[in-house]
């Protein structure tokens, strides 16, 4: 093996000399999370500060990798993970599955991306039907040890075996219903044994197999469990959901157990440096006595708030509190931290930068600069445009007479509306009909991601801010009400009993408000959100809740402002968008769709001029549409004073301005069966069959309009130049340019210019105005890009059109593809997503790249803007920003999110790993 190759990285074919596939928990660092995962990095960290950890190690990303792309293990893994167990074993002073004390391990999952209950974990390793003897001795809790040892067999047989999780559970549901006990902590030891009797059965039943009692086999195969959990459905839809790449792989970290079970000095807890839903200081978190980890993160039993920790066990409690500051001060950031106390000594088994709100993260930047842990720049990264769009949504209105039925944990905020449906399969189901639903459960698991992202918001009876659907709805930005107690679900039978004893089936509409925690029977209507009102300048920063977000997102929007160097410019086509566009802090308008102008009363006008049989019947036509087309731009130009209009000339083919020819063949037909025919009708007909093109869109359309069509683009030139020179005449300021559509090649464009140039000469010396009007095109064909420094010869801008782009470039039909295949290629892979959402920066964006530097090549100062909707998207503006555009332009309500992604790609950093 020659001395520089990377030693991180595994070889070929199992070829994996000199690589090191395990490191202690004394080796790592927090910014190891490619190699360690983030689970295994932090934990490294966290024993780097001296932070009580229980001694571990961790298998590598890289061995994961190998595994997946081999099948099997690399060769050299086992003997490192014993030479790490011996090393662990000697510091523990006991050896795994021992019969008389034994060490017992968990293995945990930890990819470099927080994936929260989408891979697998497995308990209480090395206990066997011998050392659940010793455990119970040394420990001195019989009761203990059997409820471990029950522990293990339901979360092995489930993981590692593919034993039906139900089938335990049920198991264990029976036992409390023998008992006549609400919850497993009142079992008793006897009680338990019994259990584990009947887990092993259904194992050796459903498995096939008897319950593995050599721990190292457990261990070993919980470890290919882990590895395997990375390609579950699950998993796989979680990173498609938060666009994680799939070959990170995960790693896997062995960590010698201590036990929230011992009794009630023990338990088990979920904190949070800051709360997750709002972003205010304080102490929060989840906590629940005499019980391991998964009881917490399930929401199976209900937890007590981490605040009366202090009263049960105020030594641990003012550890942790201490803990909890050091964490946050050496992460700079909200972090979420998972911990034991087992009899009294507090552990930490996991830290992380926690997932918060939206809400959150805006606060919580803000305050961190405050605090002058951060700065401006690294402020900008821990928030998002998709964050920023999410908090521009509308909420309930307070004010509303709608029956409230309940009230749980305000989990994820938003008002989310919906039909009460009572399982993943039906949430998918109802929403692909188009049914809007809210997913009712008793606790969610990661089998219910599915119907989570399928519905508008989650509702469940049970758990608290940390459970699995508290944590995942954050995740993703979902509205989400946990731990509303007073709910009965009944998810066999499809319904939930409310206070009062009303029934909601499932189908029954509900609104849950995940910013209060209120349930609602039937529609809650809605209100602008404060975000909203801000900054249509209705809402100024002040002393309440609401002021306070506002004041955060008015501080992240000028260190966006300030940092950005594209400018923002919004897609609109008439005043009143217009002035809706500027005061979301547009910087002018980047596409103005002049065919938008042709529709409602203008349209007869239009049909009259497509129907012309003679020069003079055309420009009569044309004549009758200039006052109003002008009329259009003096409007558009007086409420952008100041700041540049981009008018596109005409674009769509013509039938679009034409009856459907369906449509109209039946009022033909039946005028003829009347003896009654319309002229008109009769030559609109004729005429749409004319027009008519199998592809349209690649037919008779923008700058070939203008070719075929004499006098039309240059009306249009025409009006705008005559607008020009009367909004200057009244001491405005104007600043108009003209954009030309669908050029494939430099001669269209050399045409349409000359002509338009002409018109231009002829209002000057008409009005005496001076008039400077810049001539461009849109590049939207791959000819276009491909031959960009020819036609910028004739352009004096580019305007990236990314969904027409996208469409030739990939040859879709968006109005077909979307709602035909593109969810299979979404399922499959094929896409992460959506090309038309975000921009394909290996094929349309590298045609965009070639374009920027050719047009560049032949005119230095050729400006350059996208007025596709990939202008509002956050991962598009960054690569617009990166090949060096000037502007992007996107709808109005897109402003703010634009604004906001191009001061962040304008201020981010290498290494900024804010998911």
């Amino acid at each position: 093996m020659s001395e520089n190759k990377d030693p991180h990285v595994a070889q070929p074919a199992n070829s994996v000399e000199g690589v090191k596939f395990v490191y202690d928990f004394t080796e790592g660092n927090k910014n190891l999370k490619d190699l360690l995962g983030g689970k295994g990095a932090n934990l490294a960290e966290m024993t780097n500060l001296g932070l009580p950890v229980p001694p571990g190690f961790t298998i590598t990303t890289e061995a994961c990798k190998t595994y997946l792309d081999s099948g099997d293990e690399p060769a050299a893994l086992r003997d490192e993970v014993s030479a790490h167990l011996a090393a662990l074993e000697t510091a523990m002073g006991k050896k795994l599955g021992q019969a008389d004390d034994p060490l017992l391990v968990s293995v945990r999952s930890g990819a470099k991306f927080s994936m929260p209950g989408m891979m697998d974990t497995v308990l209480n390793i090395g206990l066997s039907d011998k050392s659940v003897q010793g455990l119970a001795k040394q420990s001195g809790d019989e009761r203990f040890a059997w409820d471990s040892y029950r522990r293990l067999i339901q979360m092995f047989g489930k993981t590692v075996l593919g034993v039906e999780g139900e089938l335990f559970e049920d198991a264990l549901d029976a036992a409390k219903t023998a008992k006549k006990v609400a919850v497993d902590t009142e079992l008793e030891a006897a009680d338990l044994k019994k259990l584990v009797t009947k887990f092993k059965k259904i194992v050796k039943t459903e498995a096939g197999r008897d319950f593995p009692q050599d721990a190292r086999e457990q261990m070993d195969l919980a470890i290919h469990a882990v590895f395997d959990s990375w390609n579950t459905d699950r998993a796989k839809l979680y990173r498609r959901q938060e666009r994680i790449p799939g070959d990170l792989g995960t790693a896997v970290n062995i960590c010698s157990m201590v036990f929230g079970n011992l009794g009630p000095d023990s338990g088990t807890g979920v904190a949070f440096t800051r709360d997750p839903a709002s972003g205010h200081a304080g102490v929060y978190g989840d906590y629940l006595q005499n019980a391991q980890g998964e009881d917490v993160v399930a929401g199976i039993r209900n937890t007590v708030p981490l605040a009366e920790l202090e009263q049960i066990d105020k030594k641990s409690y003012d550890q942790l509190m201490q803990i909890m500051a050091t964490l946050e001060n050496h992460y700079k950031d909200l972090c979420d931290i998972e911990f034991t106390i087992e009899r009294g000594q507090l552990w930490m088994l996991q830290t992380r930068v926690g997932k918060r709100t939206a809400g959150a993260a805006f606060r919580i930047a803000t305050q961190l600069v405050d605090q002058g842990l951060i700065d401006e720049a690294e402020a900008l990264q821990r928030v998002t445009g998709a964050q920023l769009a999410q908090l521009m949504f509308p909420r309930f209105d307070d004010q509303a007479k709608i029956k409230q039925v309940g009230r749980g944990i305000a989990a994820s905020p938003g008002a989310a509306v919906g039909k009460a449906v009572f399982d993943s399969y039906t949430a998918v189901k109802w929403s692909r009909s188009g049914e809007k639903v809210i997913l009712v459960r008793r606790e969610t698991n990661p089998d219910d991601l599915d119907g989570m992202i399928a519905a508008e918001g989650i509702l469940t009876s049970r758990g608290g801010k940390t459970s699995h659907a508290a944590v995942v709805a954050r995740g993703m930005g979902k509205t989400c009400v946990c731990g509303a107690e007073e709910l009965e679900v009944d998810t066999k039978r499809r319904r939930m009993t409310v206070p009062g004893g009303h029934v909601v089936e499932e189908g029954d509409l509900i609104s849950i408000d995940g910013s209060s925690g209120k349930v609602y029977l039937g529609e809650v209507p809605v209100v602008p959100s404060p975000v909203v009102e801000y900054f249509e300048g209705r809402m100024h920063a002040g002393a309440n809740d609401a002021d306070e977000l506002v004041e955060a997102v008015h501080r992240i929007m000028a260190f966006a402002d300030r940092k950005r160097r594209l400018r923002v410019r919004a897609n609109a086509d008439n005043a009143e968008d217009a002035m809706r566009a500027r005061r979301f802090g547009a910087q002018g308008i980047g596409l103005c769709r002049t065919e938008h102008m042709f529709l409602g009363d203008r349209r007869e006008l239009v049909e009259r001029l497509i129907l012309a049989d003679t020069d003079v019947e055309r420009e009569e036509s044309l004549k009758a549409l200039l006052p109003l087309q002008k009329q259009d731009f003096v409007e558009l130009f007086s409420a952008m004073d100041g700041l540049p209009v981009t008018v596109r000339l005409l674009d769509p083919p013509l039938h679009e301005f034409l009856p459907d020819i369906t449509e109209l063949s039946v009022r033909v037909a039946l005028a003829e069966s009347r003896k009654d025919p319309h002229e008109n009708d009769l030559r609109l007909l004729q005429a749409v069959h004319r027009l008519h093109e199998q592809n349209p869109m690649l037919g008779l359309r923008g700058v070939r309009l203008g070719l075929v069509i004499p006098g039309l683009f240059t009306m249009q030139v025409r009006a705008i130049a005559e607008a020009v020179a009367e909004r200057k005449n009244a001491k405005g300021d104007p600043r108009a340019e003209i954009m030309i559509p669908l050029v494939g090649t430099v001669q269209e464009l050399e045409i349409v210019r000359e002509e338009a140039e002409q018109v231009i000469a002829e209002v000057i010396e008409q009005t005496g105005v001076d008039l400077k009007l810049a001539l461009g095109t849109m590049i939207e064909l791959p000819r276009a890009a491909l031959t960009a420094g020819q036609i910028a010869e004739a352009a004096e801008f580019f305007s990236f059109g990314t969904n027409d782009l996208t469409q030739t470039v990939w040859g879709f039909s968006r109005d077909d593809v979307e709602a035909s295949f593109f969810t299979a290629y979404l399922e499959k892979g094929i896409f992460g997503v959506s090309p038309f959402e975000t921009i394909d920066r290996d094929g349309v964006g590298a045609l965009v790249k070639l374009a920027v530097e050719a047009g560049r090549a032949t005119r230095p100062d050729l400006k350059l803007g996208v007025c596709g909707e990939h202008g509002g998207d956050p991962e598009s503006v960054h690569f617009f920003h990166e090949v060096g555009l000037d502007y992007v332009s996107c709808s109005p309500f897109r402003i703010p999110v634009a604004r906001l992604e191009a001061g962040r790609a304008a201020s981010s950093s290498a290494g900024s790993d804010h998911r």
